[in-house]
């Protein structure tokens, strides 16, 4: 059986001033290009049958810089709907609302492009990937190249955890982990891996 393969895009404008990105379709800056396409040497020697992809430029461009051809584009795969809080970020939100944690706490709605969305809901369309590709394991590696919040509300749901214990699992732009298993059982094979 393959592993999943996860892959966050690369640096950002907004992830490298910490900006929640959710479906605001921000470029690579010229670091996220050079991560991505640095992404290559860490997934030589893996066979991957298959790769989905968040329709967001940023995702497509790093699977390209990575030598990962985009097969599928899968709006499951987008990032978190972060509705009022598209492009603050953390430290912005807790001048109004101190103490505020997104894993806890949510997001507000906003406008008709970004109406936000709960960690349960998050959840429901990482349940949505994993179901449409544990059956491509048997194949072989499965690549899945998509965003932070996303993939790490994926990796829980892979373990049979809660949606929002996917805070416990920290994940760096322009990053591969694996996800697997061993005597049957969920696993992590490799977290937040940086490029060679």
């Amino acid at each position: 059986m393959g592993e999943l393969i996860l892959v966050r895009h690369g640096e950002t404008e907004w992830s490298r001033a910490r900006r929640h990105t959710g479906r605001t379709d921000v470029p690579l800056t010229a670091l996220g290009e050079k991560q991505a396409g640095a992404l290559r040497g860490a997934l030589a020697g893996r066979t991957i049958t298959r790769t989905l992809v968040s329709p967001a430029e940023r995702a497509r461009r790093t699977a390209e810089l990575a030598g990962l051809p985009a097969d599928d584009a899968d709006p499951d795969l987008w990032e978190w709907d972060y509705g009022g809080y598209e492009g603050v970020s953390s430290q912005e939100i807790r001048k109004e609302r101190p103490g505020w944690y997104l894993w806890d706490d949510g997001v507000v709605p906003g406008d008709a492009g970004h109406p936000g969305e709960t960690v349960g809901q998050v959840g429901a369309r990482a349940d949505a990937v994993l179901a449409r590709t544990r059956p491509l394991l048997a194949d072989g590696d499965v690549a899945l190249v998509a965003h932070g919040h996303v993939l790490r509300v994926l990796t829980a749901r892979w373990l049979g955890l809660e949606p929002a214990l996917g805070r416990l699992f920290a994940l760096d732009t322009g990053t591969v982990s694996a996800l697997g298993t061993e005597h049957d059982r969920p696993v992590i094979s490799a977290w937040n891996v940086p490029a060679p």
